[in-house]
């Protein structure tokens, strides 16, 4: 991985390294575009019998005397030509469309691995709602790079070329004429690009930052009616969607006036062009000193507009690369570096040893994410095998940090985590994340390929099935999002199921019991006790009970107190 001041001008080194990155991602869809370039290339290359196929057959037609007859062969060239044109233009299409596709799935698929990847401590100090922004609208954003900008960016480099080498063959001085003016649209194109990737970067910000806000308010709109704060709510959703209009109609401004001067370039070359042959042809200018044939008038004016029809299809997509750099630029900011996509499939977990695992912590010294002072300083612990360890203290002390740690969830700053490779871990927090749907598929996350049977046995451990009898569909009853519909305690119950059903080595538990009854609580601890036999247990508590079911107590050690 590669980082980047995220607000740094993107001009120079950083902005080719970001269109390496973007240029890196074609890796599965490469043969694809050379297909599509391909296509471009070849259709914009058969301008030249197209052009020479319409003027042979004026010329045939109007001055050569060989009248309606001479037409077959002039028109068959010209069938042909737009044949193959029609083809290849069709070809490229489809070639193009499936190389996008492909492109920004795998881009998709490699940053929500780049985000889990981090981890859930670092996902949870970011806005949901800017990460579905990024993989949504600023992968998008990405898209007309591909489609657009890139098969453009190949098709000036090949096909301007040949058209200018066929009007220099047919007449030195159009050619001389389209030559030097043809580096007016590079110039313009560069100067143009920079003020549109600062635009369309502020307005990819302004989007994620508005599509997070919306996404907060909704998850929290329940809150929002109960505090009265609708209308406020509103007023602010409103003002994200005016910034957004401003910037849009910025970013459009400025692609209208680079297609604008191009367009005006181009159409005084081909004026120039024009403008000489009509002089020439009036007998009032004879730069050539010899006689001009209308073949060859007609032909060089109707390559002319294509000559400049590539460059002006670059500028019309110069702008998509602006965009593409704003929203790379945005990815970065998001995540800190120029994540390195992964598009190879994620590889099998690896096999643990089918042993309860020894837990070692030897001077670990743990910190949270741009947090000022460690949680924990030089933190020492060891949990043989197959025991149940209680991690006590007060609240903030540190427990749910130590538990994240054991998860391979947070990094020690300092020190080490001993466990043996391949241990399967599961982990059921305070508060646990449930999906919309049914009780059943929330639980299945833990062990997909479960049998209902399993799944029945490990809610009943759980004493999910407690309160799952009593509802009308059973464990076939739909929650809502973030567990809607549920207690607390039953929220963290199904967590606890669910954790179960991964059938772990190591199993971390964050307040298993909170918000329980004393008899569900000591059912839950009696079915636990049974069911997991040769599995490690951590389990960080406040209960006495809890206490009293774990083989060893260890106290979280207050910062600055002696051990």
């Amino acid at each position: 991985m590669t980082s980047l001041p995220p607000d740094a001008d993107p001009a120079g080194p950083q902005r080719r390294l970001r269109s390496r990155w973007l240029d890196a991602q074609l890796v599965q869809a490469r043969p694809r575009f050379r297909v599509a370039v391909a296509c471009q290339v070849l259709a914009g290359w058969l301008w030249v019998p197209q052009a020479a196929a319409i003027a042979w057959g004026f010329d045939a037609v109007l001055f050569s005397g060989g009248g309606i007859d001479a037409l077959p062969r002039p028109l068959a060239l010209l069938g042909a030509a737009l044949l193959l044109r029609m083809l290849l233009g069709w070809w490229g299409q489809r070639a193009s469309a499936d190389m996008v596709e492909t492109t920004i799935e795998a881009m998709r698929t490699g940053l929500a691995r780049a985000a889990v990847a981090r981890g859930p401590v670092w996902l949870r100090g970011q806005r949901s709602g800017a990460l579905v922004a990024l993989s949504t609208g600023h992968v998008d954003a990405t898209a007309p790079y591909y489609s657009g900008y890139l098969v453009a960016r190949a098709e000036v480099a090949c096909v301007p070329v040949v058209l200018l080498a066929a009007v220099f063959a047919a007449d030195w001085i159009v050619g001389l004429v389209l030559l030097l003016t043809a580096p007016l649209a590079p110039m313009f194109m560069m100067l143009i690009g920079m003020g549109a990737e600062t635009a369309g970067r502020r307005q990819l910000a302004a989007l994620a930052r508005a599509g997070a806000h919306f996404t907060d308010r909704l998850r929290g709109l329940d809150l929002i009616r109960v505090y009265g704060q609708g209308e406020a709510e509103l007023a602010q959703v409103g003002a994200a969607t005016e910034t957004i209009r401003e910037r849009s109609l910025r970013v459009l401004r400025i692609a209208f006036l680079s297609s604008a001067v191009l367009e005006f370039f181009a159409s005084v070359s081909v004026a120039l062009v024009a403008v000489y042959f009509g002089f020439t042809y009036l007998g009032m200018l004879d730069l050539r000193g010899t006689p001009l044939s209308l073949s060859t008038g007609l032909f060089c004016l109707l390559l002319a507009p294509e000559f400049y029809a590539p460059m002006r299809r670059l500028a019309a997509h110069y702008h998509d690369r602006a965009n593409a750099l704003a929203a790379l630029a945005e990815i970065e900011a998001t995540f800190g570096t120029l994540p390195a996509l992964s598009h190879a499939p994620s590889a099998p977990e690896a096999a643990g040893t089918g042993v309860a695992p020894e837990v070692q912590v030897d001077a670990v010294t743990l910190r949270h994410p741009g947090a000022a002072a460690p949680v924990l300083r030089d933190v020492s612990l060891l949990a043989p095998a197959s025991t149940r360890l209680a991690l006590v203290g007060p609240s903030g002390a540190g427990k749910s940090t130590l538990l994240d740690a054991l998860a391979g969830w947070l990094e020690p700053e300092q020190g080490r985590i001993a466990l043996p490779p391949g241990t399967r871990i599961a982990l059921a927090g305070q508060r646990p994340w449930l999906f919309h749907g049914s009780i059943a598929d929330n639980l299945r996350l833990g062990a997909p390929q479960a049998s209902p049977a399993e799944i029945d046995a490990a809610a009943r451990v759980a004493q999910v099935m407690r309160f799952v009898e009593r509802l009308p569909d059973g464990l076939d009853t739909v929650i809502g999002e973030r567990g809607f519909g549920l207690s607390g305690g039953e929220a963290r119950r199904v967590a606890l199921a669910r954790a179960l059903l991964r059938r772990p080595q190591l199993l971390l538990l964050d307040e298993p019991t909170a918000f329980l009854d004393p008899q569900t609580e000591a059912d839950l601890l009696a079915a636990l006790t049974a069911h997991l036999d040769g599995c490690t247990v951590v389990v960080a508590t406040h209960s006495d009970a809890v206490m009293r079911w774990a083989d060893a107590v260890w106290q979280i050690p207050t910062q600055g107190a002696p051990r």
